[in-house]
């Protein structure tokens, strides 16, 4: 019974969760900057997005291991279904009503953005079941990368910012700002992707790591990193935030001092890395939400 408890909570990945926290902080902050910030919509779209991720990751867990792409002692975190502590038909279940669920919330920001968000909705529950399943699972064709940009990035940030002001007005702080943290949340999956490189490769699923070497990655998780900060740094200044840039020093500093762990370690024990990502990914938001909201 504990393993299974045990199973169903790494299935979750609390650890990345805060990669779907992150793009709802950023669009409210970016609300907040044109005094736009209304605190149930707010809520709507941080309930939606974990949801929405979680469902994702159960999805990914199932169809992986339906699809002979997990195998018992990978280096990656635990998995239930392969392990034989959830059975496939529970995690296929709980898969869909999570996104079911997910979608129920979803459908009452309607009230608040208009009924073309329905399109949007559709559109992000195909995307958390296309990443690991149909007949071309983003996450194995080198994909991944740019699908969490999107929908992790663009999508949740824009969107929290139009359904709190009901209007793009805020587009100017939201979009750059929706790239960088696009961009952010991706390094959280390239250190998945290099950590899962070797079993990923035995089992032909071909993530981007995979295609182009752990040794490109690596360097593409640090200009990431800096081209995303970049682009927060100069959104920051272009829309008068001049001292409030200057901080992101820090977070060249952080996002380096990580890039050495990943060049450095390797299979089970980049697993904190993981987390250390998404955090500071967390941190980054956290630190763009308070500045635009104190503008």
């Amino acid at each position: 019974m504990a393993s299974t408890i045990k199973s169903w909570i790494e299935a979750m990945r609390l650890r990345t969760l805060p990669v779907s926290i992150a793009g709802v902080l950023v669009g409210t902050g970016c609300a907040g900057a044109i005094d736009g910030f209304s605190p149930l919509p707010a809520l709507v779209c941080l309930v939606f997005a974990v949801l929405a991720q979680i469902a994702s990751n159960f999805a990914n867990e199932y169809f992986d291991f339906r699809n002979g792409l997990d195998r018992k002692g990978r280096e990656g975190f635990r998995r239930g279904v392969t392990e034989g502590d959830i059975s496939p038909l529970a995690m296929k279940r709980a898969t869909y009503l999570t996104l079911l669920l997910a979608c129920a919330v979803g459908l009452s920001l309607i009230y608040y953005g208009g009924w073309w968000l329905i399109i949007a909705g559709i559109l992000i529950a195909l995307f958390a079941l296309a990443y690991s399943a149909g007949p071309y699972p983003l996450s194995h064709h080198g994909l991944g990368d740019i699908a969490v940009i999107i929908f992790f990035g663009i999508v949740p940030v824009t969107l929290t910012a139009y359904v709190q002001t009901a209007s793009f007005a805020a587009l100017p702080y939201s979009l750059p700002l929706s790239i960088a943290t696009g961009i952010l949340a991706a390094l959280v999956l390239v250190v998945n992707n290099y950590r899962d490189c070797d079993d990923d490769r035995l089992v032909g699923k071909r993530t981007s790591v995979v295609i182009l070497g752990r040794k490109f990655m690596s360097r593409a998780y640090l200009s990431g990193a800096f081209i995303a900060l970049t682009i927060a740094a100069l959104t920051l200044i272009f829309t008068g935030h001049y001292i409030a840039a200057f901080p992101i020093i820090i977070f060249y500093n952080l996002y380096f001092l990580l890039w050495k762990q990943l060049t450095t370690l390797s299979g089970k024990s980049l697993n904190p890395l993981l987390g250390k990502t998404a955090m500071l990914l967390l941190a980054f938001a956290a630190y763009i939400s308070i500045i635009l909201f104190l503008h």
